[in-house]
């Protein structure tokens, strides 16, 4: 199907699901639990769970595009029926998910309010999306422009940072509450904190602290703890690299002598990283390791909670101080 044709097919989807919610009633039906408090949407699992962590049982939080990657996705209708009383609309930003504010802005049935967690970041703290390494150094500050990394969701400075920013939007929101978004959100940073302090401990003793990530999505997480995360397999998600980029690959590897790759788990083909660590080994770099970190990018919406965000840093963390000697 062609660009404008998609285009129309999705404007289509996009008016019916409206009229239709327009002309339904509101309640449990539409998806959001029949209680009072504010109704906020997220844009994909690691926005949805942060809020949850600061939303708590004052407001309900609800994710799209759970199962899918926010590198390109689209919402299902079912997601769109959330719409017909959302308040808040939660986004990373950064380039990532913005596309998807500005449909659903025009197509909500009511005014939604848009909260872009990237803007509360500091351009200082913004990686470059086309840097190859990421250490853990002061970054010389930038802005955020069409080259910025915007995978900051998996640094925990920029997560506490988010926390913050929600618990402030849900407090305008929700002013009688707004001083428990506030405790939650202290609650949330301080766990963040000790997962800080645990990881900091797990790689202090490592001297290898370089690794070679399946796409460039985890270059805040290496900044959290002083590791070097070398030029990424798949430069575009999705797409595999060409023979010769692999073999490019394979050289860094062996002039760096970096033994740990990184696969994820939303790629189940990890044919590129297989053949870039048997290639490796046959050419006598010893102990290279496959190892599994998860950018957060997709969770099933029912796994989804509060405790979600840390719980799956906290085992990137020790998966990679695993395999790093």
């Amino acid at each position: 199907m062609t660009r404008p044709l998609r285009g129309l097919a999705l404007g289509v989807a996009l008016g019916l699901a409206v009229t239709a919610l327009t002309l339904g009633c509101g309640g449990p039906a539409d998806g959001w639990p029949d209680r009072p408090g504010p109704k906020v949407l997220a844009s994909f699992p690691p926005v949805a769970s942060i809020a949850m962590a600061v939303a708590g049982p004052d407001a309900a939080v609800l994710p799209v595009m759970s199962g899918q990657s926010p590198h390109g996705g689209e919402p299902k209708p079912s997601e769109l029926r959330l719409l017909r009383r959302a308040d808040l609309f939660v986004i990373n930003g950064l380039g990532l998910d913005d596309r998807l504010a500005t449909k659903f802005a025009g197509t909500s049935a009511r005014p939604i309010r848009v909260v872009n967690l990237g803007e509360s970041l500091a351009a200082k703290d913004l990686l470059d999306g086309g840097a190859c390494e990421h250490e853990g150094h002061d970054h010389a500050a930038h802005d955020s422009g069409d080259n910025t990394d915007p995978h900051a969701w998996l640094g925990l400075k920029h997560a506490r940072t988010y926390a913050t920013k929600l618990a402030a939007e849900l407090g305008q929101a929700d002013g009688p509450h707004a001083a428990d978004y506030e405790a939650r959100a202290k609650a949330f940073a301080a766990k963040l904190d000790t997962l800080q302090a645990d990881g900091v401990t797990l790689f202090k003793d490592k001297a290898d602290r370089k690794f070679l990530p399946f796409h460039a999505s985890m270059g805040y997480f290496a900044q959290s703890f002083g590791l070097t995360m070398i030029e990424p397999i798949q430069v575009v998600p999705g797409q595999e690299p060409s023979p010769k980029k692999l073999e490019e690959i394979v050289k860094t590897c062996l002039d760096r002598k970096v033994r740990v790759i990184a696969v994820e788990p939303q790629f189940s083909a990890q044919s590129s990283a297989k053949r870039i660590r048997d290639e490796l080994t046959r050419r006598g770099l010893t102990d290279v390791v496959l190892v599994e970190l998860d950018p957060l990018e997709t969770c099933p919406a029912g796994e989804l909670t509060g405790d979600w965000y840390e719980a799956k840093m906290r085992a990137n963390v020790v998966a990679l101080a695993g395999a790093l000697k």
